[in-house]
């Protein structure tokens, strides 16, 4: 035990590095963008995209014949635009709810990237082999390549966010102050669907379309248990996502049998339910105190 917990963490091991980089780079991006969707009250619809990305992913792979990671994330990118636009379409000019445009949303577009999976897994293109990997993610094919895609999109997100981070506070809070006091309220709304599309597609080859949106969302919601700051929200949510991205990729190395994202997936949402069970008995123990 002691000789693989000092070969993990040697990082000599090139196929541990890129796991662990990659899963992390993701994590902590898609935390942060996780926060401002929380504050947006965007959760939901970034589920919706997570779903919208497979049909895109799949259809890069029809037009190209071969799994570019470039091609990939443009091709997803669209289909997961195209998602949120859709929803909004359907909410601004019908009698629909948000919630119900989003569930419908999701359904097509997960059905249509089921029946285009399907149809390239029984193509007999062997250059097909491992798109079913989109569904649940499979962070070991991570190559170093991918990884520094990685790298400078991860880089990005966390930039603009930081760029702009009272901007899109305002607007989360408080829309029509925002726009009193001339920030281009729907340029950033424009802006910030892009980098949560962006996030969520960047996640597909670690965690999957299934299991992206439990890794947008699920450490802000958690971070939101212990404390009502925004900095510290952030804060606390890219700490969780670090510690749930090192754990799951450690006993993914332990036991190779293990997928890597839906260990991450799985020890968040254990953070989560602890830290639920927690604020429950400290709530309790005030009353009854």
């Amino acid at each position: 035990m002691m000789g693989a917990i000092q070969d993990f963490f040697s990082f000599s091991d090139p196929n541990v590095r890129n796991v662990l980089l990659g899963t992390i780079l993701l994590s902590t991006s898609s935390a942060m963008i996780g926060a401002f969707a929380l504050f947006k009250r965007k959760t939901l619809i970034s589920d919706s995209i997570a779903h919208a990305v497979l049909p895109g992913s799949c259809l890069a792979f029809f037009l190209t014949g071969e799994k570019n990671s470039i091609w990939l994330i443009i091709s997803a990118f669209i289909t997961g635009w195209l998602a949120s636009i859709t929803i909004d379409q359907i909410t601004a000019h019908s009698k629909i709810k948000q919630d119900a445009a989003i569930a419908m949303v999701a359904s097509v577009a997960f059905g249509f990237g089921s029946f285009l999976l399907s149809i390239l897994q029984h193509s007999g293109q062997a250059s097909q082999g491992g798109l079913k990997s989109f569904l649940l993610g499979s962070a070991a094919t991570l190559l170093r390549e991918d990884v520094v895609l990685l790298l400078w999109l991860g880089l990005l997100i966390i930039l603009v966010l930081c760029l702009f981070f009272k901007e899109f506070m305002v607007i989360a809070f408080d829309r029509l102050f925002a726009q009193s006091i001339g920030i281009p309220v729907k340029k950033m709304d424009f802006l910030f669907t892009s980098l949560m599309v962006l996030a969520i597609v960047i996640g597909i080859r670690a965690v999957g379309v299934v299991l992206m949106s439990a890794m947008l969302i699920t450490p802000a919601t958690t971070a939101r248990f212990w404390t009502a700051k925004i900095s510290y929200i952030m804060l606390f949510a890219t700490l969780i996502a670090l510690f749930a991205s090192l754990t799951g990729a450690f006993i993914s190395y332990l036991v190779p049998a293990m997928p890597t994202g839906p260990w991450i997936v799985l020890i968040m949402s254990l953070i989560a339910y602890s830290s639920f069970l927690i604020s429950w008995c400290c709530r309790m123990f005030k009353k009854n105190g």
